[in-house]
């Protein structure tokens, strides 16, 4: 069933994007304003956040665009966790934003291929140049511009990304006051985590129930909250050409190396270490729930997952559990010794334009705007005494109440600053020292640690500018196998570990991997010479 839905959704966005495309540039009505849509994560309304379309700040922006460019904007919708689904089917049915955004690469190699979205290569330097100067150089490319770091060998290009001022990805978290409770150290390598884990499973040190201690809390995303552990056993001196030809759909299961991960890993759920019933565990509310409720031990996660004031984690576990504490740890160590982890690239979302919108340059200039100082730095930091106060010459966010109009429903409003994904001080030591205070309730060098110890000897994905069409074709598909197979690996008996691996692998390759990496084999023969 689930093969066929996608069979008529692939045609479906196949016939609408043959029909709906044709585009044009936006021509201002003499009668009033150019009208535009564009896309806004809908996180929902939990902890009093706002209508994410309708709120102080959306209305702030179609004010002041109004104003400055006589540009009517209507925020359009797409859910945060649902968004590959969401933007599929809009552009399926060419009914999606005059300006997108989404986090799923593949997604825009898809668009590309079926004539779905707009050449953008012309409107850099015409429609484009505050956005030019704010995204700055490419740390990839020197001597390039990252505005230029999706243009294509024929020297068109099909999507801008946004750059991350903070470029932390992960981090995996203990309960500090357990370990106080049984006199065990931070744990600072793989066997101290694993013995941490076995005496919260044995000892009960938060008196919560031998049965309902969670040594090692997890949910339905595996690959992500355990990907410092498993990601551990990949070979120190990895190339990174083998780097890019096996990191398929954004799932890294056929690294070398990483089947070892995974077989600690089943080790460890059949030892009672990891949340049993994780693979049910579908909404990520309950899996935050599990964690406040004092019950569990350890858990991975964003490397500031714990301290983020949307989640509140460690604060509304403190309620339930007085003097319950997270502290992030480093202890997860390659055959070299050393605690090699991800971090993420300068990109962020990748921005487009489909290419039946009817206002493409009122789309553009709506993205130009977003990037001026002015603009972006209010929608990031907003009303001083209201929005922030200015400690040490740098601003602090003051939390406003549940169902404020000037609440931020993302972090820095970063939703509704595509372009830009954290504060921009314009100076790096300025950008660490406002990071630190954007976590209320949360003393800085708190935050400082945290962020040191997840980028601490990270790797930033390895970065080929070609194109590829596998990756959209297959990207989803591989993405669910992947997924499905960890969560089947880890609960697998441990005598039945291997051929639920090697078949699941098997099945993973014909589903499309095996297209997938031959294509980026070939491309990575020219590339890495």
């Amino acid at each position: 069933m689930k093969k066929a839905f996608a069979v008529l959704v692939i045609l479906a966005m196949t016939s609408a994007l043959v029909f709906a495309s044709g585009g044009g540039q936006s021509t201002a009505a003499a009668a009033g304003p150019t009208k535009i849509t564009v896309e806004l994560f809908d996180r929902g309304t939990d902890g009093g956040k706002s209508q994410a379309d309708n709120n102080a700040w959306t209305q702030w922006v179609k004010d002041k665009l109004l104003k400055d460019l006589n540009i009517d904007v209507t925020f359009f919708l797409v859910g945060r966790w649902t968004e590959n689904t969401d933007i599929i089917n809009l552009m399926a049915a060419g009914s999606a934003p005059d300006l997108c955004y989404t986090y799923n690469t593949g997604m825009i190699s898809s668009f590309r291929d079926q004539g779905g979205i707009l050449d953008l290569s012309p409107n850099v330097d015409k429609l484009l140049p505050d956005m030019k100067k704010l995204l700055g150089s490419d740390p990839a490319f020197a001597g390039k511009d990252f505005i230029w770091r999706n243009l294509q060998p024929d020297g068109k290009m099909y999507s801008i990304p946004s750059y991350r001022v903070a470029l932390a990805m992960r981090n995996t978290f203990i309960r500090k006051d357990w370990l106080d409770k049984l006199g065990l150290p931070i744990p600072t390598n793989k066997q101290q985590f694993h013995d941490a884990l076995v005496a919260f499973r044995d000892k009960d040190p938060g008196n919560v129930g031998k049965n309902n201690v969670v040594p090692y809390g997890q949910d339905f995303d595996a690959r992500w909250g355990l990907a410092n552990m498993v990601e551990s056993f990949v070979p120190a001196n990895i190339s990174d050409r083998d780097r890019y030809v096996y990191a398929i759909a954004s799932r890294n299961i056929y690294m070398p190396g990483y089947k070892d991960g995974m077989r600690m890993m089943n080790q460890w759920y059949n030892e009672g270490l990891i949340f049993r019933d994780f693979p049910l565990l579908r909404v990520t509310d309950d899996f935050y729930n599990l964690i406040k409720s004092g019950v569990v031990g350890a858990f991975g996660g964003n490397w500031d997952l714990p301290f983020r004031t949307d989640y509140n984690i460690i604060t509304d576990m403190a309620k339930n559990v007085p003097g319950a504490n997270f502290v992030p740890v480093d202890c997860f160590e390659n055959s070299s010794g050393v605690t090699v982890k991800d971090m993420y690239d300068k990109v962020g979302l990748q921005i487009f334009v489909p290419s039946f919108s009817k206002v493409q340059t009122a789309a553009l200039q709506y993205l130009n705007w977003i990037c001026i100082k002015d603009n972006y730095s209010f929608l990031q930091i907003g009303q001083e005494g209201v929005n922030h106060t200015t400690v040490n010459g740098v601003p602090q966010i003051i939390a406003r109440p549940a169902n404020d109009p000037w609440i931020q429903n993302s972090a820095q409003n970063i939703d509704m600053t595509p372009p830009i994904n954290g504060i921009e001080m314009g100076s790096d030591d300025l950008n660490a020292r406002v990071l630190a205070l954007t976590y209320a309730g949360f003393a800085p060098d708190v935050i400082v640690n945290a962020y040191s110890l997840s980028t601490r000897n990270a790797r930033a994905p390895v970065v080929v500018n070609a194109p590829t069409s596998k990756d959209g074709t297959y990207g989803q598909t591989l993405q669910d196998k992947a997924d499905a197979l960890i969560a089947q690996a880890i609960t697998a008996a441990p005598a039945q570990f291997d051929t639920v691996w090697d078949n699941g692998i098997k099945d993973w390759l014909q589903s499309g991997g095996q297209e997938v990496m031959d294509e980026r084999a070939q491309i990575a023969n020219t590339f890495f010479k």
